[in-house]
């Protein structure tokens, strides 16, 4: 049972991180250093969904 809430929850927090960083990567278009930390943090939530996806194929919810 704890390891659904985990996953449900990796991949809640995966897609809302991807989901902000894409959001304020568009919204400070001209800072360029605000761009490079947006992207990394829109990176690290794809990473963390992708992974998460792929734990669910392989192992199930």
């Amino acid at each position: 049972m704890s390891g659904t809430i985990i996953t449900a929850a990796a991949l809640i927090i995966g897609i809302l991180v991807l989901a902000a960083g894409m959001y304020y990567f568009s919204k400070e278009k001209h800072d360029a250093e605000s761009r490079k930390i947006y992207s990394a943090a829109a990176g690290i939530g794809a990473v963390i969904v992708i992974i998460t996806v792929i734990k669910i194929l392989i192992a199930g919810f």
